[in-house]
């Protein structure tokens, strides 16, 4: 084999020991740093609506659980967060409206409307929490986000635990989603997690 034979070879080895890496880092990933089963907030993080503002299935799903988790006395407000990341709606409004259709008093909502990733989302919905003198949070989020979610949850000082929200309806490009998601967290394992480090 020659060098550029080599050098390919050692690119496909180079790649397949970053994705087993970061495959390696969701399976293992942090789901809680407490045994607390009550919290002082539910953070539901975000996901875009549809281009008409019509809130996602996945979005939909979301919301609904942390509706659930709240009606269970899990913790006596949500924290709704997300910006207008992927088109001109802002998530955290979306899905605030959603809450409140569900039937959660808007006093018990609180909207995070900057965030256009997750560090963002978890950064700026602790700085509610420190606002307001909140120390724990359960966050809600899809399966397949919340190892990832779990990762950057674990940099920040609160305590917290996760609770993924089970899809509505079987959902069409779960795989290819959590390939997605295998790809955010080897950009946030190499990358993201220092260059993108936000201080609450």
């Amino acid at each position: 084999m020659g060098w550029p034979g080599r050098i390919v070879l050692a690119g496909m080895l180079v790649v397949i020991a970053v994705v087993g890496w970061a495959a390696l880092s969701r399976q293992f990933a942090p789901t809680s740093n407490t045994n607390a089963q009550r919290f002082d907030a539910i953070i539901v993080l975000g996901y875009p609506a549809d281009a008409d503002g019509n809130p996602t299935p996945r979005q939909l799903a979301r919301v609904s659980e942390g509706v659930r988790e709240y009606e269970r006395g899990v913790a006596p407000r949500l924290i709704l967060s997300g910006g207008a990341a992927h088109n001109g709606f802002v998530e955290a409004q979306v899905m605030a409206r959603i809450a409140e259709a569900q039937g959660i008093p808007a006093s018990a909502i609180f909207q995070e409307t900057q965030a256009e990733d997750t560090i963002q989302n978890a950064c700026y919905s602790v700085r509610i929490m420190q606002a307001h003198g909140w120390k724990s949070a359960e966050v809600v989020s899809s399966a397949s986000h919340l190892p990832r979610a779990g990762l950057i949850f674990s940099r920040l000082p609160v305590e917290w635990r996760t609770h993924a929200a089970p899809a509505l309806t079987a959902e069409p490009g779960a795989e290819a989603e959590s390939l997605l998601e295998t790809m955010k967290t080897v950009r946030y394992l190499g990358y993201a997690q220092w260059a993108e480090r936000c201080e609450p």
